[in-house]
C-alpha cells in the first residue's frame, strides 16, 4: 500500500480523493481532460428509474464563496444509463466506481440499485436521501430517521454491494439520522449535500432560480460540513465520505482528522477541471508538512 491508500467499505483506493455526484456527469467528459484514473474514483451523476427532466431554467446562481443550484436530478433513467453511459465509461476509467441512485419511493430506490448492482464495475451504491431540489423524494427521506431506514433496508435487500447513505444537512440532529441508516444495514454515510438557499434580483425584485431555492454548495460550507462529519464519526462505527466545500489537500486532511475516510470535491470540478488531480498532486506535501507517514492515519485523529 502506497501512503495515499485508503479502505472504503472493503474497496482499496489510490487516495481518497473522489469527485462528487453531479459535478462530474458520467465521468468520460472529464477524461478528456486529463486521466480520470489519477482519482480515488467518483461518483456519477444521480441517477433514477425513470428519466427526469430536471427543473426549469434559471438552475444555477452565483453566491458568496459558492454557489446554489436547483438541477433536480436530471438524467435519462437507469436503463438508458446503463446501455450508454456506462460503455463510455468503461472505456476511459479502469477502477470501481460509484453509483449515485435517487428516487421518489422505496421501490424506485430498489429497483435501480438491483439493476445498477448488476453492473462489474459498480463499487458502491450512494444513496441519495438529500437532495433538496426535487419535489417528491430525496430530502423527504432524509430528514426523519424513520424514513432514512426504510430506504436502507430497501436497497440493502437487493444487493450485496456496498450501501452508502448520503444524508442532507437540513436536518436538527444529523447523527441520529446516520445511527438510523447505520441500523438498518448502511455499509457507509456520505455527507453533506448542499444546504438549502436562494437569492433575490434587485433588479426584478424575484428569486434567481425559477425553483425559488436551491443547495448552496462550495467553499461555504466547509465548516458545516466538517462539523456534521465530527459529529456524525462520534455516532456511528461505518465509514464516513466527507463533502462539501472541498478545495485543497489541506481541506482533505482536515475531513479526515474529523473523521472522513474518503472525500469528494463537488463545486471545485465547476470551477477548475483540474481541481482533483491538483489537490491529489499536493497530498504527499501537506503530509511531509505536518509530519504524516501514511493520509490514513488521519482517519479520526482529531477525536482522540
Amino acid at each position: 500500500m502506497g501512503r495515499l491508500n485508503v479502505n472504503l467499505c472493503g474497496i482499496e483506493l489510490d487516495n481518497p480523493v473522489l469527485a462528487a455526484s453531479g459535478t462530474f456527469g458520467y465521468g468520460y467528459e472529464f477524461a478528456e481532460c486529463y486521466d480520470i484514473n489519477l482519482l480515488g474514483s467518483f461518483s456519477f451523476k444521480g441517477t433514477t428509474r425513470d428519466g427526469r427532466r430536471g427543473n426549469p431554467l434559471p438552475r444555477i446562481a452565483e453566491a458568496p464563496s459558492g454557489m446554489l443550484n436547483a438541477i433536480g436530478l436530471q438524467n435519462p433513467g437507469v436503463d438508458e444509463v446503463i446501455r450508454n453511459e456506462l460503455p463510455k465509461l468503461r472505456e476511459v476509467f479502469h477502477k470501481p466506481v460509484m453509483a449515485n441512485i435517487g428516487g421518489q419511493s422505496a421501490l424506485d430506490y430498489a429497483e435501480t440499485a438491483e439493476k445498477l448492482s448488476r453492473e462489474e464495475q459498480i463499487g458502491w451504491l450512494e444513496v441519495n436521501i438529500s437532495c433538496p431540489n426535487v419535489r417528491c423524494g430525496g430530502m423527504s427521506f432524509g430528514t426523519d430517521p424513520k424514513a432514512a431506514a426504510e430506504i436502507t433496508r430497501a436497497v440493502r435487500a437487493v444487493t450485496d454491494k456496498p450501501v452508502i447513505m448520503k444524508l442532507t444537512p437540513n436536518v436538527t440532529d444529523i447523527a441520529a439520522i446516520a445511527r438510523a441508516c447505520e441500523d438498518a444495514g448502511a455499509d457507509g454515510i456520505s455527507l453533506i449535500n448542499t444546504l438549502l438557499g436562494m437569492r433575490i434580483d434587485l433588479n426584478t425584485k424575484k428569486p434567481l432560480l425559477a425553483n425559488t431555492t436551491g443547495g448552496l454548495s462550495g467553499p461555504a460550507v466547509f465548516p458545516v460540513a466538517l462539523r456534521m462529519v465530527w459529529q456524525v464519526y462520534e455516532a456511528v462505527r461505518i465509514p464516513i465520505i466527507g463533502i462539501g466545500g472541498i478545495d485543497s489537500a489541506e481541506n482533505v486532511c482536515e475531513m479526515m482528522l474529523a473523521g472522513a475516510t474518503a472525500v469528494q470535491v463537488g463545486a471545485a470540478n465547476l470551477r477548475d477541471p483540474l481541481a482533483c488531480p491538483k489537490i491529489i498532486a499536493d497530498l504527499p506535501e501537506v503530509l511531509d508538512r505536518y509530519g504524516v507517514k501514511n493520509i490514513a492515519d488521519l482517519i479520526g485523529k482529531a477525536h482522540e
